[in-house]
């Protein structure tokens, strides 16, 4: 049995963590310790998801255990990539909040296959491309992987930062709506 400590991580890295750990093995068990019973119930979720067994345990208020048994492979239904559209440098309307849930879900993307075909951005959202984004290490990654990254070229001159681009194509708002009609889209805001 793997065990992975993931106490004092945040959402969603016990997850993932745990994702990585199950496709790592053929069959098997893995234990994900955390720290809180949000992430038990997430764990708890993903194991659901994939139809694997497990047991969640409250060890105590700041300890809890879930072993996910994996018997084969996932019962996953294949799913088409989608075309992922980002139209904001931070999601929500609480903007300090919102750039934490977007670096958090720029890290999400790309530590989760599949991995979209497309993500567009648009708006301010074409700052996370940009010089100075925290999600550019992650971004990169994905472009690497060979998932298309385009930031619009009219939003990056509007902001006057298309110099400061670092991931991705510039692309214009003919080419964000072919791509964006192409497959299944993700509006994130």
């Amino acid at each position: 049995m793997k065990t992975i400590d993931a106490r004092g991580e945040l959402c969603p890295k016990p997850v993932i963590l745990t994702k990585k750990a199950l496709e790592e093995i053929e069959t098997g068990k893995v234990e994900t310790i955390v720290d809180n019973e949000v992430a038990k119930n997430n764990l708890s979720r993903l194991a659901n998801s994939l139809g694997y067994e497990f047991v969640a345990t409250d060890v105590s208020e700041k300890e809890f255990r879930v072993v996910i048994t994996k018997l084969g492979e996932a019962k996953v239904q294949e799913q088409e990539a989608p075309v992922v559209m980002i139209g904001s440098h931070s999601m929500g309307s609480d903007e300090e909040l919102g750039k934490i849930l977007m670096k958090s879900l720029m890290y999400t993307i790309s530590e989760t296959k599949p991995y979209p075909k497309s993500i567009l951005f648009y708006n301010t959202g074409v700052e996370l491309c940009c010089e100075g984004s925290e999600s550019l290490d992650d971004l990169q990654k994905l472009a690497d992987a060979g998932v298309e990254i385009i930031a619009c070229g009219t939003c990056l001159d509007f902001l006057k930062i298309k110099d400061k681009l670092k991931v991705g194509i510039i692309g214009n708002m003919y080419t964000i709506y072919e791509t964006a009609i192409s497959g299944k889209t993700l509006t994130i805001k």
